[in-house]
């Protein structure tokens, strides 16, 4: 409408309605070049023109109020097919105001929320997770979400689609200015979909390895006559189970099974966590060693090849960390179950003469050696890496230790050789020199740990491509991938103890110095307290070894006394102990002016073991920003699952993590909703 108040076309109407004056146009200027050329011809097509003219005059000025009002009638019955159309839409459709109230809804909208249903109503007193929270941000931006209403499932869309100016145009609704926009919902049923889906998934087939952890033991404790009944015994439990979840089983060896089963089996498999591991663990026909299974499960969504690679590294990784467990490994992840039972220490040596033979020969190829253990070293890790720099001095190897912080309790051993004339200034290298000296004949030894974030320089293990790791603590699902020689038994007491035994294969002729057979003595006794924890035939006979190569017994216990206000301090941490759960004890050492607070912390874990009734004991101890949990049980409780639930891990009675924050009392509670869970879970039984 102009000024004037009367109605014109615009848009591509009004071109389409210019027509006929253009074409007038064009008939002028021909009529004109006809008259140059002949004026009879001329005259005759000015005669035509101004009849065209005129007829289309006519024909716009009677035919334009014509127009209007099919247009007007055109539009009126659009509207009204839009409306017919919006409404018996196949697809549950919505418009909604801002903080989620219903506007409107169309009939397949209505029967989908139910008898219920009325506008001007919140569409979360229906689907709670529709809420304002969820809904779009910014102008004509999408978001979809899965939800469930009434037994159905939906994909539901939302999207903000803004209607400026709308407040002025219609004269019934107002909408408060910056707030013009409204929420449109879109419901697509996905019921059936997803029970297609979840159908095809569950046919889908899971493969597995299934070991006897403890094969040649378990047969050796068991009179001839028994040895084939209890191997039949197994046979029977690990067939039937597999069986029961419709399953396949093929026997590879004495000791080793193949399984398939269906991915809706395996799932039920976790559900049970996994009760073979425990059927087996009963077999009882005389032998004094109950035996022990490793599972390891893989489930690929590529190719069934994928799955069984997936099995076999889980496997490895369950027998890494002990056995006695299933571990199952997806692209989503890691999971464990079990792991109740600490593996049985084998007498043979053999694979520590096979190891000690692969760390010779890669020494050999290089021309530098540098050691590292784990963050905040102890005296396991210091003394494993003397061992490890004895063995490359012993091939005429320049080698290095890199240690960052040197603790409280590493002192005096640290100190005795920075003191001792006979051991070069470079033995000891922090993290930046370390870096300095890498080049492309650098071997990097790890020790007492298989964790590349808590290694005391992560960055060195992208840097080499030698990398060999000594460890005893259970693996990991962030173990160091790229290591060419991979010593990982949970079962020794300590990395001290395995680096003594290799020692003794390393060469025929390698002696310890009294100094070193005290560091490497020290670090088994610590990590065995005194020789009361995990140890067996071996940890003596290791400490035999040192003993004979010039360990001062005496002389490494008076090393480790404490002083007074360290003395003083573990008593304080002992006082603020509180008991949970009947069973479990939980000790916090703020606040303490002591120099290394973890290593006293540890301490007063082992001491809390000592009061009757307790399971596992936990101490907090806040230090550098962190709060560190040192974790301590006895045979009942696998305080290792619990700290891997904060980011830990350890062994079954020795464990140990770390909070990233300061926060003590809310650390101490995120450790008993641990512990609750676990319990209500069936990973630990108190």
């Amino acid at each position: 409408m102009n000024k004037k108040g009367t109605i014109h076309f615009k848009g591509q109407l009004k071109l389409y309605m210019q027509w006929p004056v253009v074409m007038t146009i064009l008939l002028i200027a021909m009529n004109i070049w006809i008259y140059m050329v002949d004026q009879s011809a001329g005259f005759l097509m000015s005669i035509f023109v101004i009849i065209y003219a005129i007829i289309a005059f006519i024909l716009y000025v009677n035919n334009r109020s014509l127009i209007f009002a099919e247009l007007v009638e055109f539009a009126t019955q659009y509207s009204g097919v839009q409306d017919i159309l919006l409404r018996e839409l196949a697809i549950p459709y919505a418009i909604l105001m801002d903080d989620g109230k219903i506007l409107w809804g169309n009939s397949q909208f209505a029967e989908a929320i139910g008898p219920g249903f009325r506008p001007d109503t919140y569409l979360s007193k229906y689907i709670p997770e529709l809420n304002r929270s969820v809904f779009p941000k910014e102008e004509k931006e999408g978001q979809r979400l899965e939800v469930s209403y009434m037994g159905r499932d939906y994909s539901v869309d939302l999207c903000k689609v803004p209607v400026t100016g709308f407040s002025q145009k219609e004269p019934v609704l107002e909408i408060p200015e910056g707030k013009e926009y409204f929420i449109t919902l879109y419901m697509n049923d996905v019921t059936d979909l997803n029970q297609a889906v979840a159908e095809v998934e569950d046919q889908k087939l899971v493969a597995g390895l299934i070991y006897i952890d403890n094969y040649d033991e378990v047969i050796e404790s068991v009179e001839e006559v028994r040895q084939s009944l209890l191997i039949a015994l197994i046979d029977r439990k690990i067939n039937q189970y597999v069986a029961r979840m419709d399953g396949i089983v093929k026997k590879l060896e004495k000791d080793r099974y193949f399984i398939i089963v269906k991915n809706f089996y395996f799932h039920k498999m976790e559900e049970d966590h996994f009760s073979i591991l425990d059927d087996v663990k009963e077999i009882s026909v005389g032998n004094k060693i109950p035996a022990t299974l490793s599972i390891g499960l893989g489930f690929s969504e590529e190719t069934y090849g994928q799955s069984y690679d997936y099995a076999r590294v889980a496997i490895d990784l369950a027998l890494a960390r002990g056995g006695d467990q299933a571990v199952i490994k997806n692209q989503d992840g890691i999971k464990y179950y079990g792991g109740k039972r600490e593996q049985t220490s084998k007498n043979t040596r053999v694979k520590a003469r096979v190891k000690a033979e692969a760390l010779r020969e890669f020494m050999i190829a290089k021309d530098q050696v540098l050691i590292m253990g784990h963050k905040l070293g102890d005296s396991d890790s210091f003394g494993a890496a003397i061992g490890i720099y004895k063995i490359a001095a012993s091939m005429e190897k320049k080698a290095h230790i890199v240690i960052n912080d040197i603790t409280a309790s590493l002192k005096p051993l640290y100190n005795e050789f920075k003191e001792n004339d006979h051991y070069p200034e470079d033995m000891f290298v922090d993290s930046q020199e370390a870096l300095r000296l890498v080049d492309d004949n650098t071997m990097v030894v790890v020790v007492d740990v298989n964790k590349p974030p808590i290694t005391e320089c992560e960055e060195l293990l992208g840097m080499v491509k030698t990398i060999a790791v000594l460890d005893h603590h259970r693996q990991g699902s962030k173990a160091i991938e790229n290591a060419v020689l991979s010593y990982v038994e949970p079962y020794a007491s300590s990395t001290c103890e395995m680096v003594a035994e290799v020692l003794q294969y390393i060469s025929d002729d390698i002696r310890l110095d009294p100094i070193e057979a005290n560091c490497i003595y020290a670090g088994i006794m610590i990590d065995t307290n005194n020789f009361t924890n995990r140890t067996g035939v071996r940890t003596f006979e290791a400490a035999a070894f040192l003993r004979r190569n010039g360990a001062d017994v005496t002389h490494v216990h008076k090393i480790f006394r404490d002083d007074l206000e360290a003395y003083r301090a573990k008593a304080a941490i002992i006082g603020r102990a509180e008991i949970y759960r009947d069973c479990f004890i939980i000790a916090r050492g703020a606040e303490e002016d002591i120099e290394s607070p973890t290593i006293v912390g540890a301490q007063a874990s082992n001491e809390l073991l000592n009061i009757s009734q307790v399971k596992a004991a936990f101490v907090l101890t806040e230090y550098h920003g962190k709060v560190y949990v040192s974790a301590r049980s006895i045979d009942e409780i696998n305080v290792q699952i619990i700290m891997e639930r904060i980011g830990g891990g350890g062994h079954i009675n020795s464990a140990g993590a770390q909070f990233e924050n300061t926060d003590l009392e809310g650390d101490i509670e995120t450790l008993k909703q641990i512990i609750d869970d676990m319990i209500e879970g069936g990973d630990i039984t108190v």
